[in-house]
């Protein structure tokens, strides 16, 4: 049998001002992508393994495509790695299995996914696919009537890419040898939630998913995905969804999408986050470093995440840190290219002053900051690359381009050349650095960095710049334009009737 098999990764913040271009993406093609994912902790991994697997296996590959979350995707860029990915339907597979994301705007694309189903149906009406999404996807119904399966992750921060992968793998094979006939259906929610409420070990979200692992033990029911969405995607069908899959019965996908369905409405006060003063969370971690306990506190500033298009350079949380005395303090990274030229250049021990960060203006949010101005040395340089350790992408080979430990007696922060969310050691581990050691430790990111970092952490803070960030928690400082016009928590007045 012949398989066609992609990946085309992007969570879109259509306020992030981070372009992103087809170079951003690191297109694999061909006999490169299938190389590079065949042993990958991904979907598209886990494709590779299943379809390789099975008797007389010839696999289509055409592209592994994914760029970090950043703004609107260039026109040129989508419509490459489109035609890419349809150049393979056209060789005629006998299956089609997609790795995407779900929430991925174009220039010349609102429905990124939903499009791109749409274009291979057109070319190939008759041939069955399989798509894995991230749990964080906004689902339309362009992408549910153009795709027989779906499945999305159920872990946040997402530790079950691959076995995802695996799920959706595993019912195109059932479907191929006759065992079963996969139907999906959703059910979308007037329900714009927060990434920080979508964290699957806790609150509404925790219960939300265990529902959907119950209705999978189900006679005829084969997966239930509780799709979060990202809301920070100014788009029409931004926001929370349930896909059932079942064995070709309709009726019972509806009863169950629309039952979990309900059971999110009514808690839906839990997929709302209200962030707190950050003069309070400063506070509050001083007092939480005062407790009795060993390790960092760990002060997440979510207001600039990296993995939902931040621009990893805002500098509120680490000025108020430092206002408030929290030292020492350990940073990183920053992405700052203009300070690790100038720091690159300074000999060990060499007294300097440094502008470090706020240099990309919030456009869309009307938000400009200026540089916070530094005195310290430099510890330490590095080409910042490192192989990820982490249960996040596991093996991966990243780079954080040049990259420097700059102290500042009260701080020592990690500055690199490009923006990298902190989910593996390795980025402290590249400059030599432990952080541990400190009392506190300031992480640009919402759930990535839990699993590795809050284990060495003694407690943990959320951060949210008051002045405004490309991931702030606060809706109101964003300027939706494109969402549907009832929707919860903008409109508090929403109803929702099954």
């Amino acid at each position: 049998m012949k398989f066609l098999i992609a990946r085309f990764n992007h969570e879109t913040n259509t306020f992030s001002p981070v372009a992103t271009s087809l170079a951003d993406f690191e297109p694999r093609y061909g006999e490169e992508a299938l190389n590079e994912q065949r042993d990958a902790r991904t979907a598209m991994g886990a494709f590779i393994r299943i379809c390789e697997a099975q008797p007389d296996a010839t696999l289509i590959t055409p592209v592994s495509a994914t760029a970090n979350p950043s703004g609107t995707v260039a026109a040129d860029a989508y419509t490459h790695l489109v035609d890419t990915i349809l150049d393979g339907v056209r060789e005629q597979p006998d299956a089609i299995l997609l790795d995407l994301h779900g929430a991925l705007v174009a220039e010349n694309a609102a429905d990124g996914e939903g499009e791109l189903l749409k274009a291979i149906r057109a070319i190939a009406p008759d041939i069955p696919i399989s798509v894995a999404l991230d749990l964080h996807g906004n689902v339309t119904p362009a992408m549910v009537e153009n795709a027989d399966i779906i499945v999305s992750f159920k872990t946040y921060p997402h530790i079950d890419m691959a076995e995802t992968g695996e799920h959706a793998g595993r019912l195109m094979m059932d479907w191929i040898a006759g065992k079963t006939r996969p139907i999906t259906r959703f059910k979308q929610l007037p329900l714009l939630s927060h990434t920080l409420r979508s964290n699957t070990n806790e609150g509404a979200m925790q219960r939300a998913v265990e529902a959907a692992r119950r209705a999978e033990q189900e006679p005829g029911v084969l997966a239930v995905s509780v799709m979060a969405g990202f809301s920070l995607a100014d788009f029409e069908h931004a926001g929370m969804s349930v896909i059932v899959v079942t064995d070709n019965d309709k009726v019972l996908a509806d009863n169950v999408a629309g039952d979990i369905a309900q059971r999110i409405w009514r808690e839906r006060e839990g997929f709302v986050y209200r962030s707190e003063p950050l003069a309070e969370s400063i506070a509050r971690a001083k007092a939480l470093q005062a407790a009795p306990g060993k390790g960092p506190v760990l002060l997440l500033d979510h207001s600039d995440n990296v993995m939902s298009g931040g621009t990893c350079d805002t500098m509120d949380v680490l000025q108020a840190a430092l206002q408030a005395y929290l030292t020492p303090i350990v940073v990183g990274p920053i992405c700052d290219p203009q300070a690790v030229q100038r720091l690159w250049k300074m000999r060990p021990n060499e007294v300097v002053s440094a502008d470090i960060g706020n240099r990309i203006p919030l456009t869309q949010q009307g938000i400009t900051k200026k540089p916070l101005r530094l005195t310290g040395v430099v510890r330490a340089k590095s080409g910042g690359e490192f192989t990820v350790t982490g249960p996040i992408y596991t093996g991966a080979r990243v780079s954080m381009g040049r990259t420097v430990l700059f102290d500042t007696i009260d701080a020592l922060i990690v500055i690199s050349e490009r923006r990298m969310e902190p989910y593996d050691i390795g980025i402290f581990d590249c400059v030599g650095l432990d952080p541990s050691r400190y009392d506190y430790l300031l992480l640009k990111s919402r759930m990535y960095a839990r699993p590795v970092f809050g284990a060495l952490a003694k407690a943990l803070v959320e951060c949210d710049a008051d002045q405004g960030g490309p991931t702030s928690s606060n809706y109101a400082l964003f300027p939706f334009k494109n969402i549907r016009q009832f929707v919860y928590p903008l409109d508090e007045s929403t109803n929702f009737t099954d």
